[in-house]
């Protein structure tokens, strides 16, 4: 939010930009891309390769096997719980990063001279469109389905030893971050018409 917050006001130069864009435009960017899409991203660079190598490791460890013999349903004991823990962990984690991303820019205008916090905090009001809220959170529900169930797939499927492991865990961060960017396009195209 500071970084976004800097880099509009250094850019809007035009007398035609009414005061307000700077808070305007860092909320509306951590709203529509930033809260969701980057979050999930790295999110899926830690618990992707967690939840890969984790599985991963008890597949070949035959830990998996040991389940599947014992008569439990091995995918739904394992996979299940992870996606569901993560589908209601990712509006925390969203709602948090906007409201620290909105922090960061109200602390450069508290902090520098570059924009006053009066302007900032009336952008910030500014044409708030509360379906923008819904739409960041509904976008993170996806990534967050995406990046448990790949990083699930590669982790239960993985053959081998502990090489085999650590690629599967980085092919799922791989594939569940182009899936991300994928279904980003996607969603941004089915739920902002």
């Amino acid at each position: 939010g500071a970084v976004i917050c800097i880099q509009m006001q250094l850019n809007m130069t035009s007398p035609m930009m009414p005061a307000y864009s700077t808070g305007l435009a860092t909320r509306d960017i951590l709203l529509l891309e930033f809260s969701s899409a980057v979050l999930c991203l790295i999110l899926s660079g830690k618990v992707g390769s967690n939840i890969a190598s984790e599985i991963g490791t008890m597949r070949v460890t035959e830990q998996i096997d040991a389940l599947e013999i014992m008569g439990i349903n091995s995918a739904q004991f394992l996979v299940l719980p992870k996606i569901l823990a993560f589908m209601f962990f990712i509006p925390v984690l969203v709602v948090f990063s906007i409201a620290t991303g909105l922090f960061g820019g109200w602390f450069i205008a508290a902090f520098t001279d570059m924009i006053p916090v009066s302007r900032y905090i009336y952008g910030i009001q500014t044409m708030f469109v509360e379906w923008y809220v819904w739409y960041t959170i509904i976008k993170a529900l996806v990534f967050s389905v995406i990046i448990t169930s790949v990083a699930s797939y590669y982790g239960y499927y993985v053959k081998g030893g502990a090489l085999d492991v650590g690629k599967a865990s980085t092919n799922a961060v791989v594939a569940s971050s182009i899936l991300i960017l994928l279904f980003d396009v996607i969603l941004t195209k089915l739920l902002m018409q």
